[in-house]
């Protein structure tokens, strides 16, 4: 009997041991539990899901640093970000602002602008994590992200998401259904490239389950549109929602995939002659991957076209091109592209290069005014180092250049260098 009671408490010690192990070899290498039990069998799940970098971008933070745990296993609560310092220098045609928007470059090439010396800390950023262990309705997940931002030396916070997923179901403000993440080119540079879609919006969104590889996800997300224009009329509030959707097919454990995307819109104005209100429907489709080629060399990119699509590319957003004149008096949604095509070489864990290339164009412009923009180029090259831990620091050369329905073009060229420390 003694040795029966002796072989019981010695099995559950080492099930105990077994089971605090497979938590703990869930835990980020970095992370510094502030408080709680990690070693309860229900935070596993909570801190796979707090480490996962599913649908995330290059640009966003790692899993967070402190962590929380509630002894019950309930709920893990993360606390993470990272500062990020840059310096830049712009030669050959400058910028007048730390983002890279090649549509802003000055169209003819201005001497006055020929030459840029800048450095911001904007792009830093803090964020908050929950995580709870599964109800009958899936794991709920809270996520607040902000970045500081601000001219002139002057800064503060900005809410950059702020949502939450119960199950397959996400509500709140978050990347756009019809953004592909993980396809994106990887930057200092946070503007990104001229073709890319990296929206933002008011959303509520439903994404499935993986089934042998296959994943889809539609979402109802609230539109924001800007416009050119025309004679007698005026921009009213938006009427309808925009319905973006996704198909994708996932391998390698979800390191490749290949996305196709679509949009609907419906853009509301008022033609103020005849008094009444009128629609314009938009709609765009994409297609986006990212894989593995051999080695450590990936391929990542995408292409997207539409009409009435602006505000989703880079280049396009908030300069007015959702809907613009017809020359009838009424508006029409223009066609727009995007696409952007890149390479990637990991040499380590620690050490990768990559380069990449990007244009967006805008069609249908036919009696808009000659200074109007029909396209533009973005070329970056970089490299990337995590000398030790968190700290990684970042080189890039860029190349832009802009040119306008007359044929006028400004070019701009930039130097930068990264310092980031994530926590």
């Amino acid at each position: 009997m003694h040795l029966s009671r002796t072989a019981a408490a010695l099995a559950a010690i080492l099930i105990g041991l077994s089971a605090m192990a497979t938590t703990t070899d869930s835990i980020d290498s970095r992370a510094v539990i502030v408080s709680g039990d990690a070693s309860h069998p229900d935070q596993r799940g909570n801190l796979i899901e707090m480490n996962s970098r599913q649908n995330l971008a290059f640009e966003d933070p790692a899993a967070p640093r402190f962590l929380f745990l509630d002894k019950k296993g309930a709920v893990a609560l993360g606390i993470g970000g990272y500062l990020k310092g840059t310096a830049t220098y712009d030669m050959d045609g400058a910028l007048p602002s730390d983002m890279f928007v090649t549509n802003t470059i000055p169209v003819p090439f201005d001497p006055a602008m020929r030459n840029r010396l800048g450095a911001s800390a904007t792009h830093s950023t803090i964020f908050l994590k929950l995580v709870t262990r599964p109800t009958r309705l899936g794991r709920v997940i809270v996520y607040i992200q902000t970045n500081f931002t601000g001219d002139g030396g002057s800064y503060g916070l900005k809410l950059k998401q702020a949502y939450v997923t119960w199950g397959h179901v996400t509500a709140g403000k978050a990347r756009s259904t019809f953004a592909d993440g993980p396809a994106m080119a990887p930057t200092i540079d946070d503007q990104g490239p001229s073709g890319q879609v990296t929206a933002k919006n008011m959303l509520v969104q439903y994404a499935s389950a993986s089934y042998k590889g296959f994943s889809w996800a539609v979402s109802a997300e609230l539109p924001s549109a800007s416009y050119t224009l025309a004679p007698k009329t005026s921009s009213i509030a938006q009427r309808f929602p925009d319905i973006p959707l996704y198909l994708q097919y996932a391998w390698g454990g979800g390191d490749s995939h290949v996305r196709l995307s679509g949009i609907l819109r419906e853009l509301s104005y008022r033609d103020l002659a005849a008094g009444s209100n009128h629609f314009a429907t938009g709609w765009g489709v994409q297609f986006s991957a990212i894989t593995g080629i051999v080695g450590g060399l990936k391929v990542f990119g995408h292409y997207t076209y539409g009409k009435g699509i602006g505000y989703y590319i880079n280049d396009l957003c908030d300069e007015g091109y959702d809907l613009i004149p017809d020359g009838t008096g009424k508006m029409k949604a223009p066609g727009a592209a995007g696409w952007t095509a890149g390479l990637r070489y990991d040499f380590s864990d620690s050490f990768f290069m990559s380069a990449s290339y990007s244009q967006a164009r805008l069609y249908d412009t036919a009696g808009m005014e000659s200074s109007t923009y029909r396209y533009g180029q973005y070329l970056a090259a970089n490299a990337f180092y995590n000398v030790w831990g968190d700290l990684r620091v970042g080189l890039e050369y860029l190349h832009g250049n802009r040119t306008n329905i007359s044929g006028a073009t400004g070019r701009a060229n930039r130097v930068a260098a990264m310092l980031q420390y994530s926590f």
